[in-house]
């Protein structure tokens, strides 16, 4: 059997500290959708080929950037990162204007005899950076429907899918008691077919 390409892609964990507790940003995939139908995800998508040379202010800490590169040229971890941002303001109308809050945290790739692969890095950011009002999704694409902000108690209990669920409890692994930390301590690493993640040194 042949499998599928795997095509590069990025998802962002947008947290929120200005509530009680912290609050992660997620939708709903369409029953339509070839990839995840009926998930709930976090934004992300697949690296198009013009975020290669789209300009990108700020970038992730030197620890994240050393670990993105691993698997990962310098030009592909500049388009990952701008596809972050890219995805998320297709997808929930919202805008990061830079990539000062993104860190890495996980890296899983999508097992074979699936009909869509990806090479999927997480990132998490923070959502005090974003332009605006963080409950105004009116200039979101439609594709994820149901767009809230969930406490990470709520979104555990959501029945993730396998990948989802990691980079949740990555993201959460992240915060510090003054928001993200600057380097989380281990990023892991799902390749598709040992279902044991291993670290990104």
């Amino acid at each position: 059997m042949e499998h599928a390409p795997i095509r590069d892609a990025a998802t962002l964990v947008l947290v929120r500290f200005d509530g009680d507790g912290p609050r992660v940003l997620m939708g709903q995939r369409g029953a339509s959708a070839v990839f995840l139908p009926h998930a709930v995800v976090f934004p992300g998508g697949a690296v198009e080929a013009q975020d290669a040379g789209a300009p990108l202010r700020g970038g992730v800490p030197m620890p994240c950037q050393r670990r993105l590169t691993k698997g990962a040229s310098e030009g592909l971890a500049h388009a990952l990162q701008v596809a972050a941002l890219r995805e998320l303001r297709e997808e929930t109308g919202l805008v990061l204007p830079d990539a000062s809050s993104l860190r890495f945290i996980f890296r899983a790739i999508t097992p074979p005899a699936r009909t869509r692969r990806f090479d999927a890095r997480f990132f998490v950011g923070d959502a005090a950076g974003i332009l605006g009002d963080p409950d105004d999704f009116s200039a979101a694409d439609g594709e994820l429907s149901d767009l809230r902000w969930y406490r990470f108690s709520q979104a555990h209990r959501l029945g993730l899918h396998h990948a989802t669920q990691a980079g949740l409890r990555a993201a959460q692994a992240a915060i510090g008691p003054a928001g993200l930390v600057d380097s989380p301590g281990q990023v892991l690493f799902f390749d598709g077919l040992d279902p044991a993640l291993k670290p990104i040194r």
